[in-house]
């Protein structure tokens, strides 16, 4: 069992790979369109407000990079935002496999075996740590060339679904500092743990469809 799920993991992590490879390439491919058209269009003109504050028409780091060559400034862009999203997905899948072992290291706590409660703290810590490189790599990288339409897509859906795992990352988080407090807690943060595991791994299924 535990074969097969390493397995499962192994695959989800080449295919985001692959995934972002080949949205990195019709990038560029829409790059160089741009360059034969109009230089305007290839930076979008709505993005994330993270996105804005550093790569906006007045973001800190616009045109910091190809020496006023606007075209040359998105391919280095482009470039970093490859690099950022395969960081952000191993950071998913490393985030994951965290969730996986502190789940079962949990339900051992939660069956009275105390002497794992550090380890399932420790465990907590770093799965906020991979969490958080992970949600910032997606949050500031450089926007894309293109703009995806409103029609539902797996994009989309793994938009969603990430509102879904960080408000049960948040959740879990509230609610596992105050189980101490309050015992009757349990049930609802292990509802919270597994709803974020569940919509995390859905998240990664998802954006291969």
């Amino acid at each position: 069992m535990k074969l097969q799920l390493l397995s499962i993991f192994f695959i989800l992590l080449i295919s985001n790979k692959l995934h972002a490879q080949n949205d990195t390439t019709i990038q560029f491919s829409s790059l160089d369109t741009a360059n034969q058209i109009d230089s305007t269009l290839i930076m979008p003109q709505k993005m994330l407000i993270t996105q804005s504050l550093l790569w906006g028409n007045h973001g800190l780091l616009n045109n910091k990079f190809g020496n006023g060559d606007r075209l040359k400034d998105r391919s280095i862009q482009l470039n970093i935002r490859r690099k950022m999203l395969n960081v952000h997905q191993l950071g998913g899948f490393l985030t994951l496999g965290g969730m996986l072992a502190q789940g079962i290291v949990g339900s051992q706590l939660y069956r009275g075996d105390y002497k794992v409660k550090e380890l399932h703290e420790n465990l907590g810590t770093a799965i906020n740590v991979s969490y958080g490189i992970t949600a910032i790599n997606s949050l500031f990288t450089p926007p894309a060339v293109f703009h995806r339409d409103k029609k539902l897509s797996s994009m989309r859906i793994h938009k969603w679904l990430a509102v879904v795992h960080l408000s049960g990352m948040i959740a879990t988080n509230i609610l596992g500092n105050r189980i101490e407090q309050d015992i009757a807690l349990k049930p609802w943060h292990r509802a919270a743990a597994y709803t974020t595991f569940a919509s995390m791994a859905a998240s990664m299924i998802v954006i291969k469809f």
